[in-house]
């Protein structure tokens, strides 16, 4: 069998000129290179500048490509559990296919993204967003060793609440629970529905989004 080099991928948030968590990024990039035998580009300027957007960039066997789009929103959002079941993700590469396949299951059943789930039934991740919830004042989300995407906004957010609580949870355990979902795009945002349901609203997640750039 031939090694196909996967191709890295990292989207940078740009606000009022600076990429506030640039060094988050670059850390990821340098580990998915280490492990993939993927070569770091020896120059990689900090992006600066310009209005807030997405600052693309594609790290693989050609080099280094870079793109620029704009931001999304930050409404809260509606999730649904996705038919797909989740394959080992532990490096952001452009191999996405099984989140464009959830992705459309969430825009066909009229919600914002879907949630992926393991073999075993447990949560895993979305399709666009990591996804969390409150278990009283602790923040918790999925195992890493789930296979699941080490997500820049997860690495900040482990910085906001010194620690987050992994826990193997399938949806009836978050059932009733206050949940939210965040990226190094658009930040933290709240989950105003999961299933069809209205999900409760917790202080701590706005607390949480009104932090997570500074």
């Amino acid at each position: 069998m031939v090694y196909r080099m996967p191709t890295l991928i990292e989207t940078v948030r740009m606000r009022t000129g600076v990429a506030p968590l640039w060094y988050l990024h670059l850390r990821r990039l340098a580990a998915s290179c280490q492990a993939l035998g993927v070569p770091l580009p020896g120059e990689l300027p900090t992006p600066s500048g310009g209005p807030d957007r997405v600052h693309r960039l594609e790290v693989g066997p050609r080099g280094l490509k870079v793109s620029e789009r704009a931001v999304g929103g930050v409404e809260p959002v509606s999730l649904v559990r996705a038919q797909a079941v989740h394959r080992p993700y532990p490096h952001k590469t452009t191999e996405r296919a099984q989140f464009e396949r959830a992705l459309a299951e969430a825009r066909a059943a009229g919600a914002d993204d879907a949630v992926l789930l393991t073999a075993g039934g447990h949560l895993a991740e979305c399709a666009i967003w990591g996804i969390f919830w409150w278990e009283a004042a602790r923040l918790c989300a999925p195992p890493l060793a789930l296979g699941i995407l080490p997500g820049v906004a997860r690495a900040r957010l482990e910085e906001l609440t010194g620690g987050i609580r992994e826990v193997k949870a399938t949806p009836a355990d978050i059932e009733g629970r206050s949940l939210l979902v965040a990226n190094a795009v658009r930040g933290v945002v709240p989950v105003a529905s999961f299933e069809g349901r209205p999900v409760p609203q917790d202080p701590g997640t706005s607390g949480l989004s009104a932090s997570f750039w500074s």
